[in-house]
Formats: C-alpha cells, sequence, structure tokens
C-alpha cells in the first residue's frame, strides 16, 4: 500500500487507487505525510485541520480524527501506524511507500548522475511521472495550500529546469520545447521557464519566436508585476536580435533535493598511469585533447583540444596525498620559498647522449579560466632537480595509449637523443619543427617523444605554459626568470623544456640560450609547441620540418580500437569506419567523439553515425563541458588571427575551392598569394592536392555555419 501526495490525497495498492474524499481526516493525514517521520505537534494538526480558527474542541476532536484515519487504514489493509509522540503525532514512510519521499529519493540519485546527462535526465523523468495532477486538490486546507503546497510545487519546478537544461545541453531542443511551452504558460511569472524557451527556440533556428517569447514575456512582467526581464533575460535577447552564437548549451543547474538547491560537484581529477609514486598528475574529466592521439579505456576523459591525451594548458599536477593545498600566494602566482620536486617520469627509455633543442609547432589552446598551479610536496630522494615553485610550470605529464604516429614519434625521439651537432654552446640548432593545423595531435606527441627520450635527460623534463589562463601570451622575461630559477638548481646533465603553446619567436629566442648554474654545463634541450610556423625562428636557428596532416584511415580505427575498445568496434568495424570519415579523420574530434561514446557503452556505433553525420559540428562537443568542443577550438584559433586575416579566411572558405588555386575563379580571381602563404603559417590551410592548398571540411563547414548566425542578425522579426 502506498501513500499519494503529488495529485489528489490517495490510497494506491497495485493498480487500484483509493481517493480520499475531502473531510478533516484527509487534512490531518495530509499535514501528517507532509512531515513524514518527524513529529507534528498538535497545534499545527489542528491548524491544518480548522484553520486559524480553532473550535474549542479542537484537541479532542483531533484525537478523534486520528481514530478515524486509524479504521481507515485498517479497513484498507495499511500497515503503517499512526504513532502518538510527546506533544503531537507521527507518522512512518519510506520512498516505497509515499510518493512525495520517492520523489526526492530519485531526485537525490539523479544528482549523483551528473557525469551521465542521459542518465540523469531518465532518472529526473522517472521521479516527475510521480506527479499526477494537482497538488493535495482534494485536501480543503487553507493551511497547507498557503504553507505547503508552494514548496513543494517548487521542488517540481526546479526538477523540471533541471530536465530542459539536460535536453537544451544535449542538443535536445525540440524535446525541450514541449515541455516549456507547457510551462511557460502554467508559470507565466516563472522567468528561467522563458529564458530556456527562447534559448529552445533560437537554437531550433526560429529566431523570429525566439524574439517574440521575450516581447510576451516582457510585456507579462510590465503589466503584472511592473519589473523588467532579469539580466539573464536581456543577455540573451541581445544574443539572439545580434545572431550569436550561443555555444554549446550546458546542463549548468542547480540540483534541487528536499527543496533545497544543490551546488554542482566540483570536477575530479583523473590521475595520469605511470607517474612516480610521490606524485600525481591530473586532468579534470572536462579536459578535451585536441590530438586525440592517445586515450583511456573504459574512462569517458577527454583531453585538451590541442594535445592529445595530454593535460589541458590549464590542468595541474594535483598534490599527493598529505600535500599542501593551493595557497593564495600560489593562486596570485607568488609562491612561497620551498622547492617543487620533478619527479622522475615513466616510460619506455631511448639509450642517448642528450640532443639538440627542437621545435615541435602547435599546442594547446588557452585553458578554462581559474586554472592555477598547485603546491607539491617536499622533494623526494633522487629526484633529478628541485623545480623552484614557478607559475605554469610542469613535469611532462605522460600520454597514456598514445596511438598514430608512430613515424612521427620515432623521427622526434632521434633528434632529441642525437648528439648534439657542432658549433657554439650557446647557439645550438633547432632541429624540428612539427607544424600542422590546431587539434591536430602536436602536444601530445611532443610530450610523448620526450618521455621516451627520458633517459637522455637526467636533470628531467618540465612542461613550460607560454600563455595565461585567459589564453594571453607571458612575456618572454618573465618566463626566462621561471626557467632560469628552475635550471639554477638543476643537479648533472641536461634538462628538457617543452615551452608549449607559443605565440611568436620572440618568446623563444630568449630561452634558447638558457645554462645550467653558473654556466656549467650545457644548456637545456628545448622543444617548442605552436600554431603559428615560426618562419624568422627557423630562418635564425635552422631546423628540419616535418607536417603533420589528418589521420589516416588506419590510424583513425586505431584510435576508436584502443578507446572503445576491440569488443565494441570490431563487432561493428563499417559503422567505425563511418564515424571516423565523419569527423574528417580529425583527432580532436575523434577523440570527442570516442568520450561521448565511452559514456554511452550501449550505443551501437551505426546509430552513433547516424546520429553524429546529421550536424557534426554542434555533435562534437562535450556536454558537461561545453567550452571543449570542435568548434570552440576552431573559433580559438581563429581569434588569434588578425581581423584581416580572419576575414580573408571567412571569404575562402566560404567560397568555392577555386579561391585556393594560383589563377582563382574566373569571375574574382585569385586571392593574394601572401594572405594564403599567413594561413598555411597559422596551420588554417592544408597542403593539397588538389591546388596547393585545401581546407579541411570540418574547419570550412564551421565557418558557414557561423557565417550564416552571424547573417541572421539582419532578419526581419
Amino acid at each position: 500500500m502506498r501513500f499519494q501526495l503529488l495529485g489528489p490525497l490517495a490510497l494506491a495498492d497495485g493498480p487500484d487507487t483509493v481517493v480520499l474524499q475531502s473531510s478533516k481526516p484527509a487534512n490531518l493525514l495530509a499535514a501528517l505525510l507532509l512531515h513524514a517521520n518527524s513529529p507534528v505537534s498538535a497545534e499545527y494538526l489542528q491548524r491544518a485541520i480548522w484553520g486559524e480558527e480553532q473550535p474549542a474542541t479542537a484537541r479532542a476532536a483531533l484525537q478523534t480524527c486520528v481514530l478515524r484515519l486509524r479504521r481507515l487504514f485498517s479497513k484498507h489493509g495499511v500497515t503503517t501506524a499512526i504513532d502518538a509522540v510527546p506533544g503531537g503525532y507521527r507518522i512512518t514512510a519510506a520512498p516505497p511507500t509515499l510518493d512525495l519521499l520517492g520523489f526526492r529519493d530519485r531526485v537525490r540519485r539523479a544528482a549523483g548522475l551528473d557525469r551521465d546527462p542521459e542518465a540523469e535526465l531518465c532518472a529526473l523523468r522517472d521521479a516527475l511521472s510521480l506527479w499526477q495532477g494537482a497538488l493535495l486538490a482534494n485536501v480543503r486546507s487553507v493551511v497547507l495550500h498557503r504553507d505547503e503546497v508552494p514548496r513543494l510545487a517548487e521542488e517540481r519546478l526546479r526538477a523540471v529546469e533541471r530536465v530542459c537544461d539536460l535536453l537544451l545541453g544535449l542538443g535536445r531542443c525540440g524535446e525541450a520545447l514541449v515541455d516549456l511551452w507547457t510551462a511557460t504558460r502554467v508559470h507565466p511569472g516563472h522567468e528561467r521557464f522563458h529564458e530556456q524557451l527562447i534559448e529552445a527556440l533560437y537554437r531550433s533556428g526560429r529566431q523570429s519566436q525566439a524574439l517574440a517569447e521575450y516581447r510576451r514575456v516582457k510585456g507579462f512582467l510590465l503589466e503584472e508585476l511592473g519589473v523588467d526581464p532579469s539580466p539573464s533575460l536581456r543577455r540573451l535577447e541581445l544574443a539572439v536580435l545580434r545572431g550569436e552564437d550561443l555555444g554549446p548549451a550546458g546542463p549548468a543547474a542547480p540540483r534541487v533535493i528536499r527543496g533545497e538547491t544543490v551546488a554542482l560537484p566540483a570536477a575530479r581529477p583523473i590521475t595520469v598511469p605511470d607517474a612516480a609514486p610521490s606524485t600525481v598528475s591530473a586532468v579534470t574529466p572536462s579536459t578535451v585533447s585536441d590530438a586525440a592521439s592517445a586515450t583511456v579505456p573504459g574512462a569517458a576523459s577527454a583531453t585538451a583540444p590541442d594535445a592529445a591525451s595530454a593535460p589541458d594548458q590549464g590542468a595541474s599536477p594535483a598534490p599527493a596525498q598529505g600535500a599542501s593545498p593551493v595557497t593564495p600566494q600560489a593562486a596570485s602566482g607568488v609562491v612561497a620559498p620551498g622547492p617543487t620536486p620533478v619527479l622522475p617520469q615513466g616510460g619506455s627509455p631511448v639509450p642517448a647522449q642528450g640532443g639538440p633543442p627542437v621545435l615541435v609547432q602547435g599546442g594547446p589552446p588557452a585553458p578554462a579560466q581559474g586554472a592555477t598551479p598547485v603546491a607539491a610536496p617536499a622533494p623526494a630522494a633522487g629526484t633529478p632537480f628541485a623545480l623552484v615553485a614557478a607559475p605554469r610550470i610542469e613535469p611532462v605529464p605522460a600520454v597514456p595509449h598514445f596511438t598514430g604516429r608512430a613515424a612521427e614519434a620515432a623521427a622526434l625521439t632521434a633528434r632529441l637523443t642525437a648528439p648534439p651537432p657542432p658549433g657554439p654552446e650557446d647557439h645550438r640548432p633547432l632541429t624540428v619543427l612539427v607544424s600542422g593545423a590546431p587539434g591536430i595531435g602536436k602536444s601530445a606527441l611532443a610530450q610523448h617523444a620526450a618521455r621516451l627520450a627520458r633517459d637522455a635527460f637526467p636533470a628531467g623534463q618540465l612542461l613550460v605554459r607560454m600563455t595565461r589562463a585567459d589564453g594571453e601570451p607571458r612575456p618572454a622575461d618573465e618566463v626566462v626568470a621561471d626557467v632560469a630559477a628552475v635550471l639554477g638548481a638543476a643537479g648533472e646533465g641536461r634538462a628538457l623544456l617543452i615551452l608549449d603553446d607559443v605565440v611568436d619567436a620572440d618568446q623563444v629566442r630568449p630561452l634558447l640560450t638558457l645554462r645550467g648554474e653558473a654556466g656549467a654545463g650545457p644548456g637545456p634541450a628545448v622543444v617548442v609547441t605552436s600554431r603559428m610556423g615560426l618562419g624568422g625562428l627557423i630562418a635564425t636557428h635552422g631546423g628540419w620540418v616535418q607536417r603533420l596532416t589528418t589521420f589516416t584511415e588506419a590510424e583513425s580505427y586505431a584510435l576508436l580500437l584502443t578507446a572503445l575498445g576491440a569488443e565494441r568496434v570490431e563487432a561493428e568495424p563499417r559503422a567505425a569506419h563511418r564515424l571516423a570519415a565523419v569527423c574528417g579523420h580529425f583527432p580532436a574530434a575523434l577523440r570527442i567523439l570516442t568520450a561521448r561514446l565511452l559514456t554511452r557503452p550501449g550505443l551501437r556505433l551505426a546509430d552513433a553515425a547516424d546520429w553524429l553525420g546529421d550536424d557534426p559540428l554542434a555533435r562534437l562537443t562535450l556536454t558537461d563541458s561545453p567550452d571543449h568542443s570542435v568548434s570552440g577550438l576552431f573559433d580559438r584559433a581563429l581569434g588569434r588571427l588578425d581581423p584581416r586575416l580572419s576575414e580573408a579566411f571567412t571569404h575562402l572558405a566560404q567560397g568555392p575551392p577555386t579561391l585556393l588555386d594560383d589563377r582563382g575563379p574566373d569571375d574574382e580571381g585569385p586571392v593574394p598569394e601572401a594572405v594564403r602563404e599567413q594561413l598555411a603559417d597559422a596551420g588554417l590551410l592544408e597542403d593539397g592536392p588538389p591546388g596547393p592548398y585545401r581546407i579541411h571540411d570540418l574547419l570550412r563547414a564551421h565557418v558557414r555555419r557561423t557565417a550564416r548566425i552571424r547573417d541572421r542578425r539582419t532578419e526581419k522579426v
């Protein structure tokens, strides 16, 4: 037997339901169930039954109502007891026997599924299915409808809000509209529903309806309440008017448990395999790999958009157990004196005797804002050298399960481990330049090769972030000071520096002549990752150039095998090849895709290929980390360009492929060669054929999609 509060007050036994008639015992039962498992005072129960003006015999009449309820329970076989407690009464219930407790329990369990939006959505809809109509429609208690019903209704509204947020985050705007049309009409003053409805309409390509809905709610608020729409609604209206891309929707609404708002949990660190026992390298679960060259099977972790399976730029080494937390000084970039170790790193050793500086073009984009270095534990015995704590410097992380790029990794490792070339000690030429589009896997390759060559650098290996958390380049003198402090504490032997995400050659040159303490011994070997070609650096320091392209079909398939497991991929090999083709064999796209598929182990690859093919740009994103997406990666790359160069690239991407030819189309002529060279230098144009250059299909589609959204600014509404 179950009690039902979320609708008319009723008793249910399987499919049979008995709706109680309006009566004073019904008022009493509702008041007790609303506070199930807690003592309820006789005074409150009397007010719930009779209101504020009670008869003189209310106390005795309350006892009579309790007796009538007990008889009703006995008649229908209800075993729940109404217990007399000091000062009042108490009824005992559990989630299976009271729908209100069942609803709260399911919402609480849904809150624990925040890493799996589909599962959370299913749990919330299961919870909302317990609501069966107007709340306590057959209970005629002014006190309960005034004091209790609004609180319960708010719990339901928060759950509906969350469901709509999840639907928007999953790109299922059509489903969200069904719920939101009803919610906005039933609750016209609930601005959050209107905001979600406007967003769903706009994301569905219905800009005029979205603006009409804003005008409707604005008129209602002014006429009924005399207030303007909320700031968030006004910002949304402005974005719709401008035709702006709202970016991937993120289900970031708060949870609601027992009527209380509960903040989303913070991202938990994931330990990187092969780390030394005394340290833990970490990346947040929302981090997405740009290179997609490595994966962690069985985990839905993602990597930074420019380093396959390498930590995002904002990721920092997590402290080992017992290590000090982040301090205000560390967060501001000022760290109290005290060494932080560079710990020995795992990986396959490659015997060698040191090597020259190496330039690897490419690197991850700016990390999520707010990422700060974490204080590391005290130096362990046997560490190569003590790293003076400096912002944005950390040991080179491992790249677990590196996939593909075998020839490139071998060539880069050979360059790192080759004997130093002859020449003056203070001018060691760069020997390797690896270039390619953003998200092609440059940082992963650099870090993987560095780990393979670890034995060649007994003084340790460091990853130096060359941009700040907001993406701005760090001044060269600041980086030089930080790195010099580290090298000043170096022991014997040579160190390796990976200068990650270099913006221009001027950031690098001062670091190529750094020496060990008091100038003793050779300077560090240097690997530079950059999105730019850095031709001036090559001209002054020399170098051997290698350019990365997209994965081959075999490499893409190998990545899917590594990420998703052979059993799942080999069961649908044709669908796996289709998925790789829809991703354009682009490493970042493949890595985001595998992260999404890992969270849905029951989804067939063929169904995933159909779903992805409908709108690959919108769906190559992580719903729990909207900033990590293929579109976001391209936006950040284009944002670094000079505006005139960005405009030229937009023109190229929107026009016919013949725009990239030397002759150009007959009716327009060619784009200047200097412009095309600059775009190729920035990694946005790939080598042909056909023609000398081409634009990757995903990048071309992104530019055209962005242009369509921008052009809607002039649409009449």
